[in-house]
Protein backbone atom coordinates (compact mmCIF):
# COMPACT_ATOMS: atom_id res chain seq x y z
CA UNK A 1 0.00 0.00 0.00
CA UNK A 2 1.28 3.45 -0.91
CA UNK A 3 1.42 6.09 1.81
CA UNK A 4 2.06 9.66 0.68
CA UNK A 5 4.41 11.88 2.69
CA UNK A 6 5.06 15.56 2.02
CA UNK A 7 8.71 16.19 1.12
CA UNK A 8 10.37 19.02 3.01
CA UNK A 9 12.01 21.77 0.99
CA UNK A 10 15.20 23.82 1.47
CA UNK A 11 13.47 26.24 3.85
CA UNK A 12 12.52 23.53 6.36
CA UNK A 13 15.99 22.00 6.05
CA UNK A 14 17.67 25.33 6.73
CA UNK A 15 15.42 26.06 9.71
CA UNK A 16 16.15 22.67 11.30
CA UNK A 17 19.89 23.03 10.61
CA UNK A 18 20.10 26.48 12.18
CA UNK A 19 18.39 25.25 15.37
CA UNK A 20 20.66 22.19 15.60
CA UNK A 21 23.74 24.28 14.84
CA UNK A 22 23.00 26.61 17.76
CA UNK A 23 22.35 23.65 20.08
CA UNK A 24 25.56 21.80 19.26
CA UNK A 25 27.63 24.98 19.33
CA UNK A 26 26.25 25.85 22.75
CA UNK A 27 26.95 22.32 24.06
CA UNK A 28 30.50 22.37 22.70
CA UNK A 29 31.27 25.80 24.11
CA UNK A 30 29.77 24.83 27.47
CA UNK A 31 32.09 21.82 27.69
CA UNK A 32 35.13 23.84 26.63
CA UNK A 33 34.49 26.63 29.12
CA UNK A 34 33.66 24.20 31.92
CA UNK A 35 36.74 22.06 31.33
CA UNK A 36 38.97 25.11 31.17
CA UNK A 37 37.56 26.47 34.41
CA UNK A 38 37.87 23.16 36.25
CA UNK A 39 41.52 22.77 35.22
CA UNK A 40 42.71 26.30 35.92
CA UNK A 41 40.15 28.03 38.06
CA UNK A 42 39.76 30.65 35.35
CA UNK A 43 38.68 30.54 31.75
CA UNK A 44 42.23 31.23 30.50
CA UNK A 45 44.38 28.09 30.34
CA UNK A 46 47.50 28.31 32.52
CA UNK A 47 48.13 24.64 33.30
CA UNK A 48 51.53 22.98 33.76
CA UNK A 49 51.03 21.21 30.44
CA UNK A 50 49.21 23.63 28.11
CA UNK A 51 48.95 21.08 25.29
CA UNK A 52 47.20 18.47 27.42
CA UNK A 53 44.97 21.08 29.02
CA UNK A 54 43.89 22.33 25.62
CA UNK A 55 43.30 18.77 24.41
CA UNK A 56 41.11 17.93 27.40
CA UNK A 57 39.03 21.02 26.80
CA UNK A 58 38.90 21.08 23.01
CA UNK A 59 38.77 17.44 21.82
CA UNK A 60 35.52 16.52 23.62
CA UNK A 61 34.09 19.87 22.51
CA UNK A 62 34.90 19.03 18.89
CA UNK A 63 33.44 15.54 19.33
CA UNK A 64 30.21 17.04 20.67
CA UNK A 65 30.04 19.46 17.75
CA UNK A 66 30.65 16.90 14.99
CA UNK A 67 28.88 13.86 16.49
CA UNK A 68 25.78 15.68 17.71
CA UNK A 69 23.92 15.29 14.41
CA UNK A 70 24.42 11.54 13.74
CA UNK A 71 23.99 10.53 17.39
CA UNK A 72 20.78 12.56 17.72
CA UNK A 73 19.37 11.07 14.50
CA UNK A 74 20.18 7.54 15.67
CA UNK A 75 18.71 8.08 19.13
CA UNK A 76 15.58 9.87 17.89
CA UNK A 77 14.92 7.61 14.88
CA UNK A 78 15.57 10.07 12.08
CA UNK A 79 14.96 13.24 14.05
CA UNK A 80 17.02 15.80 15.96
CA UNK A 81 15.81 18.53 18.31
CA UNK A 82 16.05 20.96 15.42
CA UNK A 83 14.16 18.68 13.04
CA UNK A 84 11.46 18.11 15.64
CA UNK A 85 11.02 21.86 16.12
CA UNK A 86 10.93 22.36 12.33
CA UNK A 87 8.39 19.54 11.95
CA UNK A 88 10.52 17.31 9.71
CA UNK A 89 12.15 13.88 9.92
CA UNK A 90 14.33 11.54 7.87
CA UNK A 91 12.74 8.46 6.28
CA UNK A 92 13.89 5.78 3.86
CA UNK A 93 12.42 5.40 0.38
CA UNK A 94 9.61 3.22 1.77
CA UNK A 95 8.63 5.87 4.33
CA UNK A 96 10.04 3.97 7.31
CA UNK A 97 12.79 4.69 9.81
CA UNK A 98 16.24 4.68 8.13
CA UNK A 99 18.80 2.08 9.14
CA UNK A 100 21.84 2.95 11.23
CA UNK A 101 24.08 2.54 8.16
CA UNK A 102 21.90 4.88 6.09
CA UNK A 103 22.04 7.60 8.75
CA UNK A 104 25.83 7.26 9.07
CA UNK A 105 26.29 7.46 5.28
CA UNK A 106 23.99 10.49 5.12
CA UNK A 107 26.03 12.30 7.76
CA UNK A 108 29.39 11.32 6.23
CA UNK A 109 28.34 13.08 3.02
CA UNK A 110 27.99 16.35 4.93
CA UNK A 111 31.70 16.80 4.22
CA UNK A 112 30.80 17.15 0.54
CA UNK A 113 27.42 18.83 0.89
CA UNK A 114 28.92 21.65 2.97
CA UNK A 115 31.36 22.65 0.19
CA UNK A 116 32.51 25.21 -0.74
CA UNK A 117 30.87 27.03 2.20
CA UNK A 118 27.50 27.38 3.91
CA UNK A 119 26.28 24.04 2.50
CA UNK A 120 26.57 25.34 -1.07
CA UNK A 121 26.51 21.91 -2.75
CA UNK A 122 23.72 20.61 -0.52
CA UNK A 123 21.61 23.73 -1.00
CA UNK A 124 21.92 23.57 -4.79
CA UNK A 125 20.94 19.90 -4.98
CA UNK A 126 17.94 20.38 -2.71
CA UNK A 127 16.73 23.29 -4.83
CA UNK A 128 17.12 21.62 -8.22
CA UNK A 129 16.52 17.91 -7.47
CA UNK A 130 12.99 16.58 -7.95
CA UNK A 131 12.64 15.22 -4.41
CA UNK A 132 14.56 18.05 -2.71
CA UNK A 133 17.44 15.78 -1.66
CA UNK A 134 21.10 16.53 -1.05
CA UNK A 135 23.97 14.20 -2.02
CA UNK A 136 23.88 12.54 1.40
CA UNK A 137 20.24 11.58 0.85
CA UNK A 138 20.99 10.18 -2.61
CA UNK A 139 23.83 8.05 -1.24
CA UNK A 140 21.85 6.82 1.78
CA UNK A 141 18.48 6.39 0.05
CA UNK A 142 16.72 8.80 2.41
CA UNK A 143 14.26 11.67 2.19
CA UNK A 144 13.42 14.57 4.49
CA UNK A 145 9.65 14.78 4.96
CA UNK A 146 7.20 16.80 7.01
CA UNK A 147 6.59 15.02 10.28
CA UNK A 148 2.82 14.74 10.64
CA UNK A 149 1.69 12.78 13.71
CA UNK A 150 -1.11 11.05 11.83
CA UNK A 151 1.21 9.96 9.04
CA UNK A 152 3.68 8.57 11.57
CA UNK A 153 1.02 6.54 13.36
CA UNK A 154 -0.44 5.36 10.06
CA UNK A 155 2.93 4.06 8.90
CA UNK A 156 3.48 2.30 12.22
CA UNK A 157 0.07 0.68 12.19
CA UNK A 158 0.23 -0.41 8.55
CA UNK A 159 3.77 -1.65 8.98
CA UNK A 160 2.93 -3.93 11.89
CA UNK A 161 -0.53 -5.11 10.85
CA UNK A 162 -1.12 -8.41 9.11
CA UNK A 163 -3.35 -6.89 6.46
CA UNK A 164 -6.38 -8.65 5.03
CA UNK A 165 -5.37 -9.61 1.48
CA UNK A 166 -9.01 -10.03 0.53
CA UNK A 167 -9.74 -6.32 0.85
CA UNK A 168 -8.94 -3.82 -1.87
CA UNK A 169 -6.39 -1.09 -1.21
CA UNK A 170 -9.00 1.67 -0.92
CA UNK A 171 -10.95 -0.21 1.77
CA UNK A 172 -7.77 -1.01 3.71
CA UNK A 173 -6.61 2.61 3.58
CA UNK A 174 -10.01 4.00 4.58
CA UNK A 175 -10.37 1.51 7.45
CA UNK A 176 -6.91 2.36 8.76
CA UNK A 177 -7.60 6.09 8.49
CA UNK A 178 -10.97 5.77 10.23
CA UNK A 179 -9.42 3.94 13.19
CA UNK A 180 -6.68 6.57 13.50
CA UNK A 181 -9.09 9.51 13.33
CA UNK A 182 -11.96 7.90 15.26
CA UNK A 183 -12.11 10.48 18.04
CA UNK A 184 -11.87 13.40 15.59
CA UNK A 185 -15.02 12.44 13.68
CA UNK A 186 -18.65 13.05 14.53
CA UNK A 187 -20.26 10.04 16.23
CA UNK A 188 -22.87 9.54 13.51
CA UNK A 189 -20.26 9.80 10.74
CA UNK A 190 -17.79 7.34 12.25
CA UNK A 191 -20.51 4.79 13.05
CA UNK A 192 -21.85 5.04 9.49
CA UNK A 193 -18.37 4.65 7.97
CA UNK A 194 -17.52 1.71 10.22
CA UNK A 195 -20.72 -0.16 9.33
CA UNK A 196 -20.17 0.51 5.62
CA UNK A 197 -16.58 -0.78 5.75
CA UNK A 198 -17.59 -3.88 7.67
CA UNK A 199 -20.22 -4.63 5.03
CA UNK A 200 -17.51 -4.28 2.37
CA UNK A 201 -15.36 -6.74 4.30
CA UNK A 202 -18.23 -9.24 4.47
CA UNK A 203 -18.84 -8.79 0.75
CA UNK A 204 -15.13 -9.43 0.00
CA UNK A 205 -15.37 -12.68 1.98
CA UNK A 206 -18.48 -13.66 0.05
CA UNK A 207 -20.77 -13.80 3.08
CA UNK A 208 -24.01 -12.00 3.86
CA UNK A 209 -23.71 -8.71 5.69
CA UNK A 210 -24.16 -8.95 9.46
CA UNK A 211 -27.67 -7.74 10.27
CA UNK A 212 -26.60 -6.80 13.80
CA UNK A 213 -24.19 -4.03 12.70
CA UNK A 214 -26.78 -1.31 13.33
CA UNK A 215 -27.09 -2.35 16.98
CA UNK A 216 -23.39 -2.54 17.83
CA UNK A 217 -21.85 0.05 20.15
CA UNK A 218 -18.76 2.03 19.16
CA UNK A 219 -16.32 -0.17 21.05
CA UNK A 220 -17.55 -3.27 19.25
CA UNK A 221 -17.52 -1.48 15.87
CA UNK A 222 -13.87 -0.53 16.39
CA UNK A 223 -12.98 -4.08 17.42
CA UNK A 224 -14.77 -5.56 14.40
CA UNK A 225 -13.06 -3.09 12.09
CA UNK A 226 -9.61 -3.94 13.45
CA UNK A 227 -10.36 -7.63 12.99
CA UNK A 228 -11.49 -7.00 9.41
CA UNK A 229 -8.37 -4.94 8.69
CA UNK A 230 -6.14 -7.74 9.97
CA UNK A 231 -8.12 -10.50 8.27
CA UNK A 232 -9.39 -12.07 11.49
CA UNK A 233 -12.74 -13.78 10.93
CA UNK A 234 -15.28 -13.25 13.67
Amino acid sequence: MDVALAIAGPGSRAYAFIIDWHIRLLLALTWFAGAAYVQTGVIHLHAKSPASAIAIASLPALAIYFLYQPLAELAMRGRTPGKRMAGVRIVNRQGGTPSTLALLIRNAFRLIDCLPAFYGVGLCTTIFSQQRVRLGDLAAGTLLVHDGDTETRALAQLGTASLNEGLDAATLALSNDLLLRWQELDTTVRRHLARDLLRRADQARGVAADASLDTLDEHELQRRLRDALAGRVR
